[in-house]
């Protein structure tokens, strides 16, 4: 006799899932690659901003149209700069010291000087050096001792001191400032009998 067996098969509820707290999202490749990316961006822009700010210069009118003509402070010269600046300052002061290193009263002079630059912003103060670089030129403005101080007007030499003279020197300043001064032409207001005569005219060319 053969037994027939017969297997039930029941279906399996699936297992419950198991709550452990808010799912964590977890950053993809396409966001993770990009935050890489943004990062060295961001620093190339900065370091780019900062090459730029940096390499950011003004030019001189020496390199761009000539000498400089600089007031308020003593600008250095020789033999190749000394007339084109003296010549750029047109109508202006222009007062040279002329100096050699090894002068105990030049050095003396060497900061006096310097304030007159900072005073005076109407006049030009240029130093030459009288070394053998620049003795062409020194020779050719007549210096003797030193310290020498030329004052020249429209590329002329008007006025000229010899010595640690500090006084002198600006007394001689004040004398070629005065000249300029006194060149210019100041209109004289009209009178009160000139206004009178005016109105007459103007009354009388009414009839």
């Amino acid at each position: 006799m053969a037994l027939q067996i017969h297997t039930i098969c029941r279906p399996i509820s699936p297992a419950p899932a198991l709550s452990i707290g808010p799912r964590l999202s977890r950053p993809t490749k396409h966001s993770k690659i990009a935050g890489e990316v943004q990062r060295p961006v961001s620093l190339v822009k900065t370091i780019n901003s900062k090459q730029l700010r940096s390499s950011v210069t003004v030019r001189s009118s020496l390199e761009t149209s000539g000498p400089a003509v600089v007031v308020g402070e003593v600008t250095e010269v020789d033999k190749d700069t000394f007339w084109p600046i003296v010549n750029a300052a047109g109508d202006k002061t222009v007062v040279l010291d002329m100096y050699t290193q090894w002068c105990g009263p030049c050095k003396i002079m060497a900061p006096k000087f310097q304030e007159l630059a900072e005073k005076y912003l109407d006049v030009v103060f240029l130093k030459l050096d009288c070394n053998q670089e620049n003795k062409s030129l020194a020779k050719e403005l007549g210096i003797k001792v030193v310290p020498t101080f030329k004052i020249l007007k429209h590329s002329k030499i008007v006025k000229e001191v010899t010595g640690a003279k500090f006084d002198n020197l600006v007394a001689a300043m004040e004398e070629v400032r005065s000249k300029d001064a006194s060149v210019v032409k100041v209109p004289s207001l009209a009178s009160a009998q000139d206004v009178q005569d005016q109105m007459r005219l103007l009354a009388y060319s009414q009839f």
